[in-house]
């Protein structure tokens, strides 16, 4: 398989078409029965069985003592605190990264430790991690100690760097290790191969704060806060940043994470959050007392990613800690441009990229399994959404790749359920010695580099490893109903139980539901989306329904559909009203 890289055509090549299967009938015996009857059976097909599951309470955290390293962490963290010393904390330029940073400066200085600073890497300038790049940059700082958040596991050079120099480095992240682990003075990492963490999915967030909350512990018997007057600051006030960062980093939300994100969003919803926080919902349109999981996702997020993507994740590490929120809504209004930006040059590459998979024919079967897609003038910081972009589309792994310089191509890698994505370039670097530079990653996402000589070699292995791991089946678009809904059963009142029974995201799925609809009314609206009225087809009310960017793969509505959807309230002009979220359509 050669490199996609032919030239602009008028893209013709349609998706492949979704399938809607339902979840199996699930044993929903141990759940309460206090439980409304929709959320037992919600909850049953994702695989939960018992009460203790649900549970929301800051008191059901896996305790800290339980990560491998953390209290190490804390101990030198305590040390350089009493002394005096400075904390550089060195981030990453995505939302985990940012949030991770912010909560770490907000926290030691609300355990009265003035002496920290953070640096976070330019992409464009510096690439990934503690490079030795970076290194001299902290080093310039006059660190004592320097603390990564959601990166360093994979920094063998930079941590050999900084203890070359006498300064100690505290590695906290959540990428998956490779053979070698860096040297450094304390490794936090739920993944490491040894650590019996019941959560493996903590982002990197996640895995600062557990660190920082044995650090509390930690100073409090050393009597640090008695000796100097302070009260010990309650560590649930950060945990909107931690439900952001969770969020926005796609990470499964097991138990653990979900009292993580619960916690966080409640907090946003009484308005005792970060300005910042509230200053990006203000700027997406989002009202914060109605926030959700999918708030934090699809809008805050990705105006915070903005910064990283395209300029300086400064900007949005900046707007997190803003203490004012007028402060905070001019550096929001700002970072709101760029994610404008963003979509446009997103848009004109997935033009690009779809016409380059027209030149590939008109058959899907002639596509590769694996998909590797590059154009000499794409943007580095846009990569990552592109391969998103274009894997929702065709339903198989894709790496999108951009030029970095010295002849190299950087690449951000997006899977499908079925290939662990780091797994898969893991096999190519043993079995193709030499062919990358560098990658790491998670199971459904990875970056990586190599040199643009390189490329037509590498997307053949790639293809090659991903039809040794799946199969044609695995290629297939399904989307995962929980079933039909009765028409007394569409109400307002079931989209608030719903509601109210998240937080819903990776690995939890918001309930998707399935049925036959008549069409009542059609219009389009924005250009691109069906606003319609839908009869469901065994009787009952007229309901309002949405079809986003649906108007391209159905140009004409049917008389009768079967959609697939998710309850949505919809709010204009102080009425909340009941609206279906159409994810599919077909005729009926």
């Amino acid at each position: 398989m050669r490199p996609v890289n032919q030239a602009l055509a008028t893209s013709s090549r349609r998706p492949p078409a979704a399938t809607i299967q339902r979840h199996p009938p699930a044993d929903a015996g141990g759940l309460p029965d206090t439980l409304p009857e929709i959320l037992r059976r919600v909850y049953a097909a994702r695989g939960i069985r018992g009460a203790e599951e649900l549970a929301r309470s800051l008191s059901d955290l896996i305790p800290p003592h339980r990560l491998r390293g953390a209290g190490q962490a804390a101990a030198l963290l305590a040390d350089v605190i009493e002394a005096g010393g400075q904390i550089l904390v060195v981030g990453d330029f995505d939302a985990d990264g940012a949030t991770a940073s912010a909560l770490s400066v907000l926290a030691l200085r609300a355990m009265g430790h003035a002496r920290v600073d953070f640096l976070v890497p330019n992409r464009f300038e510096y690439g990934y991690g503690l490079t030795p790049e970076i290194v001299d940059l902290a080093l310039a700082r006059e660190p004592d100690l320097i603390v990564t958040v959601d990166n360093g596991i994979a920094s063998l050079e930079g941590v050999a760097a900084t203890k070359a120099a006498g300064v100690p480095v505290i590695v906290t992240d959540h990428h998956l290790p490779g053979a070698q682990l860096p040297e450094a003075a304390a490794i936090v990492n739920p993944n490491l191969p040894d650590d019996d963490f019941p959560s493996k999915a903590l982002a990197g967030v996640g895995v600062i704060f557990y660190v920082l909350l044995g650090l509390r512990a930690e100073l409090g018997a050393r009597g640090w806060f008695e000796s100097r007057g302070l009260e010990a600051p309650n560590m649930a006030q950060f945990l909107d940043l931690v439900a952001l960062g969770t969020v926005a980093d796609v990470v499964p939300l097991d138990r653990n994470n979900r009292i993580l994100v619960h916690q966080g969003l409640q907090r946003i919803r009484a308005r005792r959050c970060r300005p910042g926080i509230l200053a990006l919902l203000e700027a997406a349109g989002r009202d914060p007392a109605r926030v959700s999981a999918a708030d934090l996702g699809f809008a805050v997020g990705p105006r915070l990613n903005a910064a990283g993507r395209l300029d300086d994740m400064l900007r949005g590490i900046e707007c997190l800690l803003a203490d004012s929120l007028p402060e905070a809504r001019e550096l929001a209004a700002g970072l709101d441009g760029l994610n404008r930006e963003r979509r446009r040059i997103e848009q004109a590459m997935r033009r690009e990229a779809e016409c380059l998979l027209d030149g590939l024919g008109e058959d899907p079967a002639a596509l590769p399994w694996g998909l590797c897609l590059f154009r000499e003038a794409w943007h580095e910081g846009v990569i990552g959404i592109l391969a998103s972009r274009i894997k929702e589309r065709h339903h198989r792994p894709v790496i999108a790749f951009a030029r970095a310089g010295d002849g190299l191509l950087k690449g951000s890698a997006r899977s499908v359920p079925g290939l662990h994505i780091r797994d898969a370039l893991d096999r190519i670097a043993t079995t193709h010695p030499g062919l990358l530079a560098r990658f790491g990653g998670h199971a459904m996402a990875a970056g990586l580099s190599l040199r643009e000589a390189d490329l037509e070699a590498f997307s053949q292995a790639f293809d090659t490893v991903v039809r040794e791991r799946l199969g044609e089946d695995d290629l297939r678009h399904r989307l995962w109903s929980d079933g039909e809904l009765a028409a007394a059963q569409l109400t307002l009142e079931t989209a608030r139980v719903l509601f109210d029974g998240g937080p819903w995201g990776q690995g939890f799925p918001e309930p998707l539901f399935d049925g036959l609809f008549e069409v009542v009314q059609q219009r389009v609206v924005g250009e691109h989306h069906w606003k319609l009225v839908l009869r469901p087809a065994d009787g009952g009310e007229p309901l309002d329904a949405i079809a986003f960017n649906a108007v391209a793969t159905h140009p004409r509505m049917p008389e009768r559909v079967r959609a697939a959807y998710r309850l949505d309230i919809n709010e204009w002009r102080g009425r909340r009203s009941l609206q279906l979220r159409i994810e599919h359509l077909e005729p009926a």
